[in-house]
């Protein structure tokens, strides 16, 4: 009788584990798809690489305060996650790793946030690059192909979704409607498979170390690039201050912990569907704060995208559940 209540109660507490990581995990993407909002409206007042710029050195101070804390109450700070961290291109530091994500992470963010810039008035710019920015998820699923790794017949099929969907959101009134931004959405999002591999090669490190030493050197990109292309004035990036703030603390600093958290507890399938749900929040995001619209056809479209995207994790949430891992990529 004893042991039949300890056993009910250890299930209990891993369900409400469970409940908590998918908690951590929805807050997360509701953070990351709302940011498309934010980066919406402060291009009205900062141009794009200034925006990166401070958004990531916030982001960068952020981290870094987490890291100050967990050093305060561990007593000790180790470089590296334990075990063989192998033969890394830039070396065994965590900076090296960290330089190498940040430039990845560089060149994503501008195109997209140059692509945000980029769409014209009337045109629902956050959920379009959200959309957009989310078939990153299907590229690397593409990329293992070229890995050497079989691809399973679904990957194939979410392709094909994807492509039908980006036509109805990007095409539906032929190749005139393509806008410049589109073009933009879908070059930010091949460098984001890009850095996610990179991540992935380097994912031996500390995690919020890694991320604190990208998003510094995210910053420091970004802020060379402001300097030889923008003409930075203060004033607008005090006008700016909410939505850097936003992206820089919620989107890179809380959602980023929230994720590593969520996916402690979270099953693997669950937690693909809570963190795809980001663009879904970056359309409604952009429809409640920016009173944006999508035509019936451009919803459609992002259905089909979401679809695809879900669709191309199904062989990873399928190998990790048979390895037991209990986190998706």
């Amino acid at each position: 009788m004893i042991e039949k209540q300890s056993h009910t109660v250890r299930r209990t507490i891993r369900e409400m584990k469970r409940i908590k990581g998918s908690v951590m995990l929805l807050l997360a993407a509701f953070f990351w798809g709302t940011t498309f909002a934010a980066q919406s409206s402060a291009t009205d007042n900062i141009q794009t690489f200034t925006f990166n710029a401070a958004r990531s050195f916030v982001g960068a101070a952020f981290l870094g305060i987490i890291i100050l804390i967990r050093k305060k109450r561990r007593g000790k700070d180790p470089v590296k996650t334990t075990g063989d961290h192998g033969n890394l291109p830039m070396g065994k530091s965590v900076a090296g790793a960290g330089a190498m994500c940040g430039l990845v992470l560089f060149a994503a963010m501008s195109f997209q946030q140059s692509g945000i810039s980029a769409y014209p008035d009337g045109v629902a710019a956050s959920g379009r690059s959200g959309f957009l920015t989310a078939t990153y998820v299907v590229m690397v699923a593409i990329c293992a192909r070229f890995q050497g790794k079989k691809l399973h017949g679904i990957v194939y099929a979410a392709v094909a979704v994807c492509l039908g969907g980006m036509y109805l959101l990007c095409m539906s009134g032929g190749i005139d409607s393509i806008y410049f931004g589109d073009v933009l959405g879908l070059v930010c999002a091949v460098f984001f498979s890009m850095h996610i591999m990179v991540v992935d090669h380097f994912s031996r490190f500390e995690s919020i170390k890694l991320s604190c030493m990208q998003f510094f050197t995210c910053g420091i990109l970004s802020a060379a690039a402001m300097f030889l292309f923008e003409q930075p004035d203060l004033s607008m990036i005090v006008k700016a201050a909410f939505p850097i703030l936003y992206a820089g603390i919620l989107s890179s600093g809380i959602a980023y912990t929230l994720q590593m958290e969520g996916q402690k507890y979270a099953e693997p399938a669950v937690a693909a569907v809570i963190m795809s749900l980001e663009s879904v929040f970056a359309v409604l995001g952009g429809w409640i704060v920016l009173q944006e619209r999508l035509s019936v056809r451009e919803l459609w479209g992002c259905g089909l995208v979401f679809a695809a995207v879900i669709m191309a994790q199904i062989p990873e949430i399928r190998r990790s559940r048979f390895s037991g891992t209990g986190q998706v990529s």
